[in-house]
């Protein structure tokens, strides 16, 4: 099967995926972890401002290892998705219309990804250091104080996934 080239642009495309299409992911990818959902999750629910805009976004759940001086970023594999999954459907109702990590999710978050014309893409776990060679830079946007779980904006460039979860109720687990 070809890989289908995916712009994190072009939210219309998220659409037709189906459940175990393979992709390659090119655009603008923010990283968040559990504690930066957290902080993210905290934000929504008290109206305060947010650290980049939700609507169409994309996360990728991931705390990259520090850069070495000439690396963009350093080794980026993806966390295993499910310690998000309280904060994934307020996220999801706000805007987020991607996500990437690893592992099977919570029922109530693939109905959020459904009801919400979002899809989940899963990355392969142990494969950060070749991730990292997808990654064109790297700009530290909000939360320092979390080390690697801070949130980054990425801009990646045929970065390959599976969908996980489409938009229309089916999943690979």
């Amino acid at each position: 099967m070809a890989n289908i080239k995916l712009n994190t642009a072009d939210v219309s495309a998220l659409t037709s995926l189906k459940a175990g299409d393979t992709v390659l992911i090119s655009g603008t990818v923010y990283t968040a972890r559990d504690a930066a959902h957290k902080k993210i999750h905290d934000l929504l629910v008290t109206g305060k401002p947010l650290p980049f805009e939700l609507q169409n976004a994309f996360i990728y759940y991931t705390g990259a290892t520090p850069a070495k001086d000439s690396e963009v970023i350093g080794s980026c594999g993806p966390t295993t998705s499910k310690r998000m999954d309280d904060y994934t459907p307020l996220l999801l109702a706000s805007g987020l219309r991607g996500v990437i990590g690893k592992g099977a999710r919570a029922k109530e978050v693939y109905e959020a990804f459904s009801a919400n014309s979002a899809v989940y893409f899963v990355a392969i776990g142990g494969a950060g250091a070749y991730y990292k060679s997808c990654v064109k830079s790297a700009e530290l946007i909000a939360f320092p104080e979390l080390l690697s779980e801070a949130v980054y904006k990425l801009e990646v460039v045929d970065f390959p996934a599976v969908v996980a979860a489409d938009a229309s109720k089916n999943n690979i687990f």
